[in-house]
């Protein structure tokens, strides 16, 4: 039987294109799931190797369900990440006209995306929000809702109808997923890299955040990521996801964690991965005094005095 990926489905999710684009998934059974923590669970419980969800689109930000689950859940790790371009069709059953549509429904995260647009075509159609935005192209096959924003590969999946195409509010907008799976030695550095994290401050006081970010920049760290999310404790108490450039192996980025160990309340690691927006000669070099030869040099130059040999 061969090792399974779990994905946020059912099948015509942009989840799932994005999931195929993996070369891996030739050798792979993909189950659908019907909700990212549903998806998340199946790893955490042995039915599945890994599990492929969306976390961030380039409209609205992080993907607030992925997000909590990766933060509150048991720990787990991302091992590689992939962009996909989303642009929306308007899915109806056949002889649908646009006059005739009164409910609309997508994944939440898709509303963002398409809201001008429905303020211009439809502006009185009633949202209604799915698990997934082809879930919500099952619904309208089904007769529950009148359209769907869902991509147009979804259309013959479900016996609909591409009404409209190529919607979106933003140009080049693109949602962000990763392959999450089990904690474990997270793959070599490929020199193109992203660190996960998630931090829990000690206490609010003045210039707490700032005190976090300067682990990083004092290491010539750059953040691709930065949210803050409530952790459940009452108004005001939040965690701070971040994304990093570097690998957990690069010294400026082992000691920007070590220092944020110290001073933090708890850190969640959530893996080191190859970037999917960027090669190896895209990668900007280092500051001065932050490479991992000076890191080194350091190093070995504070030995050196610790044993008079200065």
């Amino acid at each position: 039987m061969p090792a399974s990926y779990a994905y946020l489905g059912p099948e015509g999710t942009f989840t799932e294109v994005a999931l195929r684009t993996l070369p891996e998934t030739a050798t792979r059974e993909l189950i659908p799931y019907v909700s990212v923590q549903s998806a998340l669970d199946a790893v955490r419980a042995g039915e599945a190797e890994a599990a492929f969800v969306p976390i961030e689109n380039s409209v609205e930000g992080g993907i607030t369900t992925t997000l909590d689950e990766l933060v509150a859940g048991a720990p787990l790790m991302i091992y590689r990440e992939v962009l996909l371009s989303i642009t929306f069709a308007l899915l109806v059953r056949p002889g649908t006209e646009l006059s005739g549509i009164k409910t609309v429904s997508a994944h939440p995260a898709a509303q963002p995306q398409v809201r001008n647009w429905l303020k211009q075509n439809l502006p009185d159609a009633l949202w209604e929000s799915a698990a997934s935005n082809a879930d919500a192209a099952r619904l309208v096959q089904e007769g529950q809702y009148d359209a769907a924003f869902a991509g147009e590969f979804a259309a013959a999946r479900y016996g609909l109808e591409a009404l409209e195409t190529g919607i979106h509010d933003a140009e080049n907008a693109q949602t962000r997923f990763v392959l999450v799976g089990r904690p474990a030695r997270p793959a070599a550095p490929t020199g193109a890299d992203k660190t996960s994290v998630v931090l829990w401050q000690r206490d609010d006081h003045p210039g707490g955040l700032r005190d976090l970010l300067g682990e990083f920049a004092t290491r010539g760290i750059n953040l691709t990521v930065l949210q803050s999310r409530p952790t459940g404790a009452g108004i005001g108490n939040y965690c701070f996801c971040i994304d990093a450039e570097g690998h957990i192996s690069d010294r400026r980025v082992s000691e920007a964690l070590m220092g944020l160990k110290r001073i933090c309340l708890d850190v969640r690691y959530l893996g080191s991965y190859p970037r999917a927006d960027m090669t190896t000669a895209d990668v900007q070099p280092p500051l001065r005094g932050t490479s991992d030869e000076e890191f080194v040099a350091a190093a070995d130059w504070v030995a050196r005095c610790q044993d008079g040999r200065f």
